[in-house]
C-alpha cells in the first residue's frame, strides 16, 4: 500500500513555533520552495556578500534630455567630453521627434565633434570640475602642485603648448601663481593660470 503525498500548502514561517524557524526546516528538505520562502533565502544569501567601499559614489556622467542641453554646457559626443558651441533643432518630421544637431569642442583635445539626437532622448553629460592649485615646482615636464588643504600632487604634465611655456616662464621668474585644472571622466589637464595677489 502506497502512502499518498500531501498537497497541502506549506505554512508561512511566521506561523511556526519560535523555537525552530520554519524557513530553516524548509531549506533542509528537498522540495520546491514557495515564492515567499525563496525570497527569504535570497535575502539571507545577499547578507553574506561583502561589499568593498569605492569612491564617494559620484558618477562621471549623468543623463539629460537632449532638448534641455544648452550652448556653453557640456555633453558627451562620441564618448568624449565636449563643450557645446553650436546647437540647432530641426522641425518634427513625419517620422516622429524633432532632432537636435550638436556641435562640441573636446575639452582636452580641442577637436570639433558633431552629433544628432532626437530631442526627447537622453544624452550623457560629463561631470566637469575645475580646481586651482599653487605651483610649487616644474621639473622634467611635470608640475608639483599644492591645493588649498596643503595636499601636494606631482602627476600632472606640463602642457606642451603656449600655456606650458607661460607656466615655465612664470616659475623661472620666481612668481607665485596658481594653475586651473579641468577634470572630466578620468582625464585632467591644466587649462589656465592665475596670479596670486
Amino acid at each position: 500500500m502506497k502512502k499518498k503525498h500531501s498537497t497541502k500548502p506549506l505554512p508561512h514561517p511566521r506561523a511556526s513555533s519560535p523555537a525552530l524557524p520554519a524557513v530553516e526546516k524548509l531549506y533542509a528538505c528537498e522540495v520546491t520552495l514557495p515564492i515567499w520562502c525563496r525570497k527569504t533565502q535570497e535575502q539571507h544569501i545577499m547578507t553574506d556578500v561583502d561589499f568593498q567601499s569605492g569612491d564617494s559614489g559620484a558618477s562621471s556622467t549623468y543623463p539629460q534630455q537632449c532638448s534641455a542641453l544648452r550652448k556653453n554646457g557640456y555633453v558627451m559626443i562620441k564618448e568624449r567630453p565636449c563643450k557645446i558651441v553650436e546647437m540647432s533643432t530641426s522641425k518634427t518630421g513625419k517620422h516622429g521627434h524633432a532632432k537636435v544637431h550638436l556641435v562640441g569642442i573636446d575639452v582636452f583635445t580641442q577637436k570639433k565633434l558633431e552629433d544628432i539626437c532626437p530631442s526627447t532622448h537622453n544624452m550623457d553629460v560629463p561631470n566637469v570640475t575645475r580646481k586651482d592649485y599653487q605651483v610649487i615646482d616644474v621639473s622634467e615636464g611635470y608640475l608639483s602642485l599644492m591645493d588649498d588643504g596643503g595636499n601636494t600632487r606631482e602627476d600632472l604634465k606640463l602642457p606642451d603648448n603656449e600655456l606650458g611655456k607661460e607656466i615655465e616662464k612664470r616659475f623661472d621668474n620666481g612668481e607665485t601663481f596658481m594653475v586651473s585644472v579641468l577634470k572630466a571622466l578620468d582625464e585632467e589637464m591644466v587649462v589656465g593660470t592665475k596670479v596670486v595677489s
